[in-house]
Formats: structure tokens, C-alpha cells, sequence
């Protein structure tokens, strides 16, 4: 049996995990925005690849939300997804991860119109749509470790400083400075 025939599972971000589904399912969730760069992919349950690892999946695309600030990768459809929920704009910078090729995302996928909601016969549970917010969420926390580190690592230099300021005090007898 060829890897993509087994049933896939899908490991969000969050900790939910959904599935089995067929691999033409987890094609369209990636297609829909529902799979994002962070999520895990299992067709055993016991190893997991990140989703992007997975070449039938086809999430080549970064986006470049600032210019030192990239989301992806992820797939044409999921870029019309977020054209559509008005996360990124016509003229926001894309970029093909396997050429290299840039684009305007407009210039890529053209005006899209939203699609007609249609109606799932299966009673699977079916994961939400991850937006660009959720890496957005990511760097915020990123962030907010990196000040607390550095917030950290001042509290110990001024300590230090003023140990070692006091110490010349005492060895040359000058009164501080204030």
C-alpha cells in the first residue's frame, strides 16, 4: 500500500488531532486553509512530519507580511483563503518556496469571489481555518519570551553593577554619585 492510499491524521497546533481521512481530504484542508504551517501530519499516529514536509500537499507558497516577516509555507487555495477573510491583500509579496518565483498575490491567483458553502455529507469532524493570525500569535509569544530573557538578563547586570559599584566605593572611599 503507497503512503498516500493509508489514512492520514492531522495533529493541529493547538493539540486536537483529527482524522482518519483519505490523503485527497487532507489535500483539500491544506487547499482551505485548514492546515497551517505548524500542524503535524501522521499516517501511523506514533510519527508526525510537520505539514509543509509533505510534498503531495503542494504548501510551497511564503508570504511576506513585512519585510523580515514571513508566513508559510502554505497553498495556493489556502492564499485565496486568506485574500478572501481580507488577511492579506492583492499587492501582498508571495513566494514560490521551490523556484524561488515572486509574486503579487493577486498577480498569482487573480480577484477571488467566495465560493458557494456546500453542505458535508460525512459526519466527520472537520478542522476550522487557520489564519495568518495564528503565526502572528506565535511571534507575540516569541517575543514576549525573548523580553522577558532580556528583562532577566538586565536585572542581573544591574545587580552586578551595583555590587561592583560598591566595591570601588569601598576600596577608594568616594562617596557615590547620584
Amino acid at each position: 500500500m503507497e503512503v498516500l492510499d493509508s489514512p492520514w491524521f492531522l495533529l493541529k497546533h493547538d493539540g486536537t488531532t483529527y482524522g482518519p481521512v483519505n490523503f485527497p481530504q487532507m489535500k483539500e484542508w491544506a487547499a482551505q486553509a485548514q492546515i497551517s504551517p505548524l500542524d503535524k501530519l501522521s499516517n501511523d499516529k506514533t510519527s508526525w512530519m510537520r505539514a509543509p514536509m509533505l510534498p503531495g500537499l503542494e504548501m510551497d507558497w511564503l508570504v511576506e507580511l513585512t519585510a523580515d516577516r514571513l508566513y508559510g509555507p502554505t497553498t495556493l487555495g489556502a492564499l485565496r483563503e486568506f485574500f478572501l477573510m481580507g488577511e492579506i491583500q492583492g499587492t501582498t509579496p508571495v513566494f514560490n518556496a521551490t523556484d524561488g518565483t515572486q509574486f503579487t498575490c493577486e498577480g498569482l491567483i487573480g480577484t477571488p469571489e467566495p465560493e458557494p458553502q456546500q453542505e458535508d455529507a460525512t459526519e466527520i469532524m472537520v478542522p476550522s481555518r487557520s489564519g495568518i493570525r495564528v503565526s502572528l500569535q506565535q511571534r507575540i509569544r516569541e517575543l514576549e519570551a525573548a523580553l522577558l530573557d532580556e528583562r532577566r538578563a538586565y536585572d542581573v547586570l544591574e545587580t552586578r553593577h551595583a555590587k561592583l559599584q560598591q566595591l570601588y566605593l569601598q576600596k577608594t572611599g568616594e562617596e557615590p554619585m547620584e
